[in-house]
């Protein structure tokens, strides 16, 4: 470091010396003098460092180029342009040793933010790529909008260029003012002042009612895209992603998605046009101060590109940690009952606040990087007003420009240092509104692991299902094996009781016969054919399953009971109902079949949910009908008319998992499943007479709900 320093120290001290010292070439010319000058000076500090340091870096070349050579660039322009020198033509001075040496450290840290070095670029080349097509895909999306974004374009292009008139005749007013006063040119002036306000005004409001048309509709259109991708995936994939990471893709990530053109653009095209349109206009005014406002930008790039690199960061782990903070606060509201009954309400409030704090840090932490950006911005822009106020005032001197002019200048100067701003900056927010953008395109493009692409749809299905040496693991938990080499057969008009302790592999066998996961080895056929090889709304309306905690939907009974189904009749579903014996209690409800279940079915009762359930997998006449633990929430009487209506469907395939020895015993086949494999099969008295694993399983699993069904009879 000490190095570094007496490096800077000498280099520096050498410099001005020698920029002094070339007053002294008098024997030359006036332009063949700087460039010896930049010869020598160039030199020197290149020497000085390189026998210091030992290495001279390229991004110090370059710097100790553009330092040395900037002011002989500049004045061999200004003459051959204008015929003149500028201010620093003349003699040697501090002050332009010092804004030459500022803007040519601009130009090489510019130069490093847009052009760096091979090896620093390679990682980022990529990730500009990816971003540059996800920007175009996300472009293509709007095409139904398209008219309503060339006319924001149309009326942005107005709005801008009336704008940009407005501080030119802010100055012309003045300087009519401080003249000879001339009322007609003085009127004029207000006049051309007033319709540009006007038209400016008009026109702005336009484009912003015009492009957040396209916004909501580009959003509405994305949010329903992206909700009929998440409904296509398997069920594997929602139990490896958390809850409040969709929410937030859908509630968030859709609508910055919509920003990313709408908004970024607009703002892009807006200041791009006026950027030009005010330099133009600031060129003719004073062209010498225009290049020195020029100099801010490559500082004001760097400032910015700074404060774009850390703040995406801060902004991606920002949305992480709300997702995070909203899962938490959807697993309460989903499992309410559990934390009441487990009086862990101070807990999860903990942990809720836990959550909350960490987005509150990375939000601390974002707005500390924001402050420090907009204290630097400003007083950069500080700076250069001071610069221009103190030309400005040496150019009227001289009689180079107007007090109006310098009005007009400053007021273009003022929104010109915004605009560059707000270009520098729109790079840095377009790129966080593809990261998102990105985001959902991940969920978009997803393929379920589960193909749903069978064609197959016979006139008549038997129902034959056999299980070939399945193997199967959870996607949550792919190293627990939870069948193992599983052969199985269920025959049409049989009723098949699968039982075993809970955990060893009964429930799983159904979701797989439910196409809810693929094996990871082996196969199902039904009726002699893969199970995919079926039409996906066929397949799922001729084998219907009715879980232990049926799930009702929001709605009305006949909603909930035709689910899925857009062609049923009331006579059908008066069937369907009676079969479940849910039709008495239901035109005991004061709306009868159009009484509101409630979020959940919260308005019934566990039995009446039940029932629904029942009562919804059989409208649709499946011939495989699984049934998981449904006569545990039934009381006597139920499960009797329940059994006996399934049991008079005499081809109809029927699987039940039960630990109800009632249900058990009815079964034409009882399979015993233990640690994922067939260990028994057989009726009851046969497997009863074997005293094996079911004789066992019988006084473990049955005698305990015998009696208690003995006991609430």
């Amino acid at each position: 470091m000490i190095r570094k320093v007496v490096a800077l120290f000498l280099a520096l001290s050498l410099d001005l010396c020698l920029f002094y010292a070339s007053d002294r070439f008098i024997f030359l010319g006036h332009v063949a003098r700087l460039w010896l000058s930049a010869a020598l000076r160039w030199s020197a500090v290149s020497l000085t460092v390189q026998v210091i340091l030992g290495d001279l870096k390229p991004v110090l070349i370059r710097y100790i180029t553009a330092h040395s050579a900037l002011q002989a660039v500049f004045e061999s322009g200004s003459r051959t342009l204008h015929g003149e020198d500028s201010l620093c033509g003349g003699a040697a001075d501090a002050r332009c040793w010092l804004m030459f040496s500022g803007a040519a450290l601009g130009a090489a840290l510019f130069w490093e933010i847009t052009i760096p070095d091979q090896d620093d670029a390679a990682g980022s080349k990529e990730e500009k790529q990816k971003s540059r097509v996800l920007f175009m895909r996300v472009l293509r999306l709007f095409k139904p909008d398209y008219l309503l974004l060339l006319a924001g374009l149309v009326f942005l292009s107005l709005a801008v260029l009336c704008e940009m008139f407005i501080p030119f005749y802010t100055g012309r007013v003045i300087d009519i003012l401080g003249s000879n006063f001339e009322q007609n040119e003085f009127l004029s002036a207000l006049l051309f002042m007033g319709l540009y306000s006007v038209g400016s005004s008009v026109s702005a409001g336009c484009r912003g009612g015009v492009l957040m048309c396209a916004i909501s509709s580009f959003t509405c259109r994305m949010k329903v895209k992206l909700f009929e991708a998440l409904s296509k995936q398997e069920i594997g994939f929602f139990e490896t992603i958390k809850t409040g990471e969709i929410t937030s893709r859908l509630s968030k990530d859709t609508t910055l998605m919509a920003r990313t053109v709408c908004l970024n653009v607009n703002v892009l095209l807006r200041t791009f046009i006026k950027t030009v349109g005010m330099i133009t206009l600031m060129m003719s005014l004073s062209w010498k101060l225009t290049f020195l406002v020029l100099m801010e930008t490559p500082i004001t790039g760097l400032i910015q590109n700074i404060y774009d690199t850390k703040y995406q960061k801060l902004f991606q782990d920002m949305q992480n940690s709300m997702a995070r903070t909203n899962d938490t606060a959807n697993e309460v509201v989903f499992g309410i009952r559990v934390v009441r009954s487990f009086h862990t309400e101070m807990h999860e409030a903990s942990r809720y606040d836990k959550r909350l704090m960490e987005t509150h840090s990375l939000k601390t932490r974002r707005d500390t990087v924001r402050a420090i950006y907009l204290l630097a911005r400003r007083l950069t822009g500080l700076a250069v007003q001071v610069f221009i106020l103190y030309y400005g005032r040496l150019f009227i001197q001289n009689g180079q420009m107007t007090t109006g002019n310098l009005v007009s200048f400053i007021l273009y100067q003022s929104d010109l240092g915004n605009n560059i701003r707000t270009l520098t900056y729109i790079f840095g927010d377009m790129l966080n509104s593809v990261v998102a953008a990105g985001k959902v395109f991940e969920y978009l493009d997803r393929k379920p692991q589960i193909s749903t692409d069978g064609k197959l749809q016979p006139d008549q299905m038997k129902g034959h299902v056999t299980y070939r040496h399945l193997s199967f693991a959870y996607p949550s938990n792919p190293s627990k094996t939870v069948l193992q080499e599983l052969s199985l057969e269920l025959k049409p008009g049989q009723m098949t009781a699968l039982v075993g302790p809970s955990g060893e592999g009964k429930s799983t066998c159904v979701s797989l016969l439910q196409r809810f996961y693929e094996p990871q080895e082996g196969e199902i056929l039904l009726d002699g054919n893969p199970l995919r090889s079926y039409d996906h709304h066929y397949f799922h309306k001729k084998v219907a399953a009715v879980s232990q905690e049926p799930v009702l939907l929001s709605g009305s009974i006949r909603d909930n009971i035709t689910y899925g189904l857009s062609d049923c009749s009331m006579e059908e579903i008066r069937e369907a109902t009676c079969k479940a014996n849910a039709h008495d209690f239901i035109m005991k409800l004061d709306k009868g079949y159009d009484t509101e279940v409630g979020e959940g079915g919260g308005q019934l009762s566990k039995s009446e949910r039940q029932r629904i359930g029942i009562a919804r997998a059989l409208i649709r006449k499946p011939q495989v009908l699984i049934l998981d633990e449904i006569t545990s929430s039934l009381d006597i009487e139920n499960e009797n008319k329940v059994l006996q209506t399934l049991a008079s469907c005499p081809n109809q395939t029927l699987v039940v998992i039960a630990h109800s020895l009632k249900t058990v015993e009815k079964a034409d086949r009882i399979v015993v499943i233990i640690g994922g494999k067939v260990q028994e099969q057989g009726t009851h008295q046969e497997l009863m007479d074997l005293k094996g694993v079911y004789y066992k399983l019988k006084e473990q699993l049955f005698t305990e709900k015998t009696d208690q069904t003995q006991t609430e009879a």
